[in-house]
């Protein structure tokens, strides 16, 4: 781990197995902020952006380059000591191992898709680097009520509303091209935020439509069955912890739960689940992916104009993509889905700012490769204090490392 002049810590990643540019914009997630930077015309390898991402302790900074993925912590004042700032590097590189779930050999998984299906096979090299995320399930749930009836643009200005009108800020960070301008980040809302009896017309007001009040009960729901009291051990509410408990059960049980809630449908639950509750395998459906099923696959139905989505025909494509693409099917539907998207209609036509690293072709290679890739940090500074690396209710409950950091790092 290598730290850099400009204060980012590197953390050695082609982007075979992950594109920033491509993951933080195709659908997934809508809170993350992208500037672009000054280039270097001697450093072609330089890089072109810097994204952001508030946590509610922290906002996390991104950079890349063909080689690195660049990250580094702010918080707000007080300032860190050197050996507590060690320490919140290291919980954000954990953050960032999960949440990009660099476990995951991204090229080997494209290997394998391309290996089993031509159409996938086709647009691989253009499309590389998009994988899943693993994200917080309450802000995913509220993304996704968001995105009924909806585009990526008017789903991000939605859910960073939210943040804006029901979290408090963070901080103020200048932006990176050196204007001077700040911006101010706000984590996103706690469920009982969005349960007061108000925020149905507030969020009717800025915009939101019906979704307003999907959004507003489905927060009231969580609340009313499992409280919103925060213990001193830890750092979320209670109806969040127990969105995240459905990543321990089956799919269908999972699906069912997250079915109860208002404005949640079977493709809004399957958004969950995929994104952030580990059914790799679960491919959200709509027409949209209805029609990529018809014109690749052999699925019967006209291309032209909508077909009602039933359930039966909603389980025949489900079906069908696992049959072609396997247990990450979810993952692999990311990337197709990607491709179909018109903002992204040149991506990868263009001459990248530096040439990418090629594919390794041995397995057993590239395996060792992604084991030294996600391997953790060296262990933090040798004696911190029992404030600086764990407290002394964390102790008690014989919590480890990584429980601590899930903990304090509230998504």
């Amino acid at each position: 781990m290598t730290s850099l002049s400009t204060g980012f810590r590197a953390l050695p990643l082609p982007i075979i197995q992950l594109s920033l540019a491509a993951v933080l914009k195709c659908g997934q997630s809508f809170r993350w902020t992208a500037y672009p930077l000054k280039l270097d015309p001697e450093d072609a390898s330089s890089p072109t952006h810097e994204y952001r991402f508030c946590l509610r302790d922290r906002v996390v900074c991104l950079r890349q380059t063909a080689t690195n993925i660049l990250y580094r912590t702010v918080q707000p004042d007080p300032q860190p000591n050197a050996n507590q700032r060690e320490l919140r590097d290291a919980e954000t590189l954990l953050w960032l191992k999960d949440y990009f779930q660099l476990d995951v050999d991204l090229a080997l998984l494209y290997e394998e898709w391309g290996s089993r299906d031509k159409v996938f096979l086709g647009i691989q090299d253009r499309f590389s680097g998009i994988r899943m995320l693993r994200q917080d399930p309450w802000e995913n749930l509220i993304s996704f009520i968001c995105s009924s009836n909806n585009n990526i643009s008017r789903i991000t200005k939605m859910v960073q509303s939210l943040s804006k009108e029901y979290s408090p800020p963070l901080l103020s960070l200048p932006t990176p091209d050196g204007s001077g301008v700040e911006d101010t980040y706000h984590p996103f809302p706690p469920p009982s935020a969005l349960a007061h009896p108000d925020v149905s017309a507030r969020l009717r007001s800025l915009g939101f439509g019906y979704r307003a009040e999907f959004i507003h009960r489905t927060a009231k729901m969580l609340v009313e069955t499992h409280g919103d009291s925060i213990q001193p051990q830890d750092s979320d509410e209670p109806s969040e912890q127990w969105l995240r408990t459905l990543r321990d059960i089956s799919t269908e049980d999972a699906r069912a739960e997250l079915l109860k809630f208002v404005g949640v449908g079977r493709k809004v639950a399957d958004c969950v689940l995929l994104m952030s509750l580990d059914k790799t395998d679960v491919v959200p459906v709509d027409t949209h992916v209805h029609q990529i099923a018809i014109k690749h696959y052999g699925m019967k139905g006209s291309t032209k104009g909508k077909m009602n989505m039933t359930p039966k025909l909603y389980e025949e494509l489900c079906t069908k993509f696992v049959q072609v693409w396997g247990k990450y099917a979810g993952w692999a539907h990311s990337v197709l889905f990607t491709s179909d998207l018109k903002s992204f209609a040149l991506h990868g036509l263009l001459e990248p700012t530096s040439p990418l690293p090629s594919p390794v072709k041995n397995r057993k290679k590239r395996s060792r490769e992604m084991t030294d890739l996600v391997r953790i940090l060296p262990t933090p500074p040798s004696t911190p204090s029992v404030s600086e690396s764990a407290t002394a209710t964390e102790i008690a409950c014989n919590l480890s490392p990584a429980e601590r950091v899930k903990k304090r790092i509230r998504k």
